[in-house]
């Protein structure tokens, strides 16, 4: 082939470094297009909701069922005590953190297939990672929500950064609700949000709900949190997801108002920009 036939594809990122973050912030600056801006997320907590079995987890499946005519929900579920055995063994053993995230998210797993159980007669159903990154809409085509496990699929590419897996169900079900451009991200527990000080520790009657804070406060707060320390990192570098919001789903009605936009937690601000 001649050199005048041969076709040449203009690109501001060709015979340049991606490495260069100067050289690909004008074309990788841009806010990625929303992906199912009308899903809301909802993280139901393992250890918190699902490990105190059905005095807790029936009254929110029935929340769930009365919003289903509201809201189309992703509904990803953590891990709960079961995980935290496993740690316990997994580390006597020697195992690398790699090895340890993929056990843990097979509890959130099984937790994502009790709820979606209960919520079966509804149409919802447990789909598995590869079908929330590529065939989730037409899932929620065909019913209300579906339900997943909140552990993001790092497995054995976790980051060695730590003996125990950082990134878990909080900071993975995050990472789905704003690479999706979802409408919302709401973290249901057991405590009412963040609160100054540990509320079940020693003085933890003097502690103090905070209301609406930031990420990059929450980051230089030392001491326990409700959810993964890892989802401040996430929240940093956010695109989409504005705001994320804890609430305490053992309060009937909780989840509701906060999916109809209530402040009735704690309000989290992430580094996204409207």
């Amino acid at each position: 082939m001649s050199a005048n036939t041969i076709k040449h594809i203009a690109s501001p990122l060709a015979r340049q470094t991606l490495l260069d973050g100067d050289l690909t912030r004008p074309v990788a600056g841009k806010r990625p297009i929303r992906l199912l801006p009308w899903v809301q997320v909802v993280k139901i907590g393992g250890r918190s909701i699902m490990d105190r079995g059905a005095e807790a987890i029936l009254p929110i499946v029935e929340e769930i069922r009365k919003l289903l005519p509201e809201h189309r929900l992703l509904i990803l579920t953590g891990a709960g005590v079961r995980a935290r055995h496993l740690y316990g063994v997994g580390l006597d053993l020697g195992l690398p953190v790699g090895s340890l995230a993929p056990l843990a998210a097979s509890e959130a797993g099984q937790n994502g297939h009790i709820l979606a159980s209960l919520l079966a007669e509804d149409g919802v159903s447990y789909v598995e990672h590869d079908t929330i990154a590529s065939r989730l809409a037409i899932h929620l085509s065909a019913a209300r929500a579906v339900v997943g496990s909140g552990f993001p699929p790092f497995h054995h590419h976790e980051f060695p950064g730590s003996r125990i897996p950082m990134h878990r169900a909080d900071t993975g079900a995050f990472l789905v609700a704003d690479a999706l451009g979802a409408a919302g991200l709401t973290i249901v527990e057991d405590v009412d949000g963040v609160y100054d000080a540990d509320p079940s520790g020693p003085g933890g009657d003097k502690a103090t709900l905070i209301g609406e804070t930031s990420a990059a406060e929450l980051a230089k707060v030392e001491g326990p949190l409700p959810f993964d320390r890892a989802l401040l990192d996430a929240m940093a570098t956010a695109r989409h997801i504005e705001r994320v919001q804890i609430v305490n789903g053992r309060v009937p009605g909780r989840l509701t108002a906060a999916l109809r936009g209530e402040h009735v937690g704690t309000i989290i601000h992430t580094g996204a920009r409207a």
